[in-house]
């Protein structure tokens, strides 16, 4: 079944190329790939149930496990692009455990087996429309893991959103500055949850070289993560990045929200140094704070949602393709014990710790 979809994919993609090549000099490219990505976590507070809380990556304890797998189809025209991808992993399994099991309440909804199945067309000089399922317009960190400097992904990451389905429009006035509307189905998600549309924008301005500074934001109708009550959530993301060399790296965020008289706020500094070309070390603090449970929660009556400070520090090695990461992680400062740990007492702690190593290759 999975091999009739990218075989299909490609197919779609590839009739514009037809078209398109008989109307210009530039030749169409279609071109292949995929990812793999494999790993194993130890969560030290030992959850019974081998799931760990509050990720989405490196999501089972003390278990060989794939995280994230996809297969690609891309196509590139001057005025013509798409990519279609399919994917697996338990990555994929708990950040789409929102979107609904059946589709009209009786047919199984296979669209969280989709990554991305995107087509965007240049309506004039440097402004592009783009429609269907995408990667989301917010944040710094990438579903893909071998595209970010840490293996695990911020909590500010992990609590917005990394997928949308709808329609954007791209604009590059300048070549260091560029534009983004987006309509979408709501807070990620494929298919709708209610009767309302979500935009937002993203804008990204590089002043200087080695400076990015992006803002982006999002205004949507959306359930409460504690309550479920639906109400206009407003989240704004500001991004500065730092890449003074190929080897060096500095990201920092800030994310705020509000919804339904509550808010909540996300930051983070990410570092990475390359000390060889084939060695890297890199590094993470953090602080989340959802106390009300707007985008997080915890099941907890005395503690609805989450609020905690994180640490990281991680160690890469690449070779060709292949990146073979290890990382040490860490959770602190919790008010009220959350975080399953069969030690603590009454089967939880205020912290968490847990260490993953992973080998992925893109080809």
């Amino acid at each position: 079944m999975k091999k009739m979809l990218i075989l299909a994919g490609a197919a779609a993609l590839a009739w514009p190329a037809v078209l398109l090549g008989q109307e210009n000099d530039s030749t169409p490219r279609i071109t292949f790939g995929a990812f793999v990505d494999g790993y194993y976590a130890y969560d030290f507070g030992r959850p019974a149930s081998h799931d760990r809380p509050f990720t989405t990556q490196a999501a089972r304890h003390d278990e060989f496990s794939l995280n994230l797998a996809h297969v690609e189809a891309r196509y590139a025209s001057p005025t013509v692009r798409g990519r279609v991808a399919l994917q697996a992993g338990t990555s994929v399994q708990f950040n789409y455990a929102g979107e609904p099991d059946a589709l009209a309440g009786t047919q199984p909804n296979y669209l969280p087996l989709v990554q991305e199945a995107m087509l965007g067309v240049s309506v004039a000089p440097n402004l592009w429309i783009d429609a269907g399922i995408m990667l989301s317009h917010v944040g710094s960190e990438s579903w893909i893991s071998i595209d970010n400097p840490t293996y695990t992904r911020s909590l500010a990451a992990e609590f917005s959103p990394y997928y949308e389905t709808g329609v954007r429009a791209t604009w590059q006035p300048l070549p260091n500055l560029s534009a983004q509307f987006n309509v979408v189905n709501g807070w990620q998600l494929i298919s709708e949850n209610n009767e309302d549309k979500a935009v937002g924008v993203r804008i990204d301005w590089t002043p200087v070289v080695p400076l990015t500074l992006s803002y982006s934001n999002y205004i949507g109708r959306e359930p409460l993560a504690a309550t479920g009550e639906q109400d206009v959530r407003v989240f704004h993301d500001l991004i500065a990045r730092w890449a003074p060399s190929g080897r060096a790296l500095l990201i920092g965020t800030v994310d705020f929200g509000t919804q339904h008289e509550s808010e909540w706020l996300a930051a983070s500094v990410v570092g990475r140094w390359w000390l060889t070309p084939a060695m890297g070390i890199n590094g993470r603090i953090e602080r989340f704070d959802d106390e009300r449970g707007v985008v997080s929660t915890t099941g907890m009556a005395v503690a609805p949602g989450l609020v905690t400070n994180g640490a990281s520090v991680g160690l890469d090695v690449q070779r060709g393709p292949a990146v073979w990461r290890t990382e040490l992680r860490t959770f602190f400062g919790a008010e009220e014990a959350i975080f399953p740990d069969r030690d603590g007492d009454g089967g939880v702690a205020k912290t968490s710790t847990a260490v993953v190593t992973s080998l992925s290759v893109r080809f």
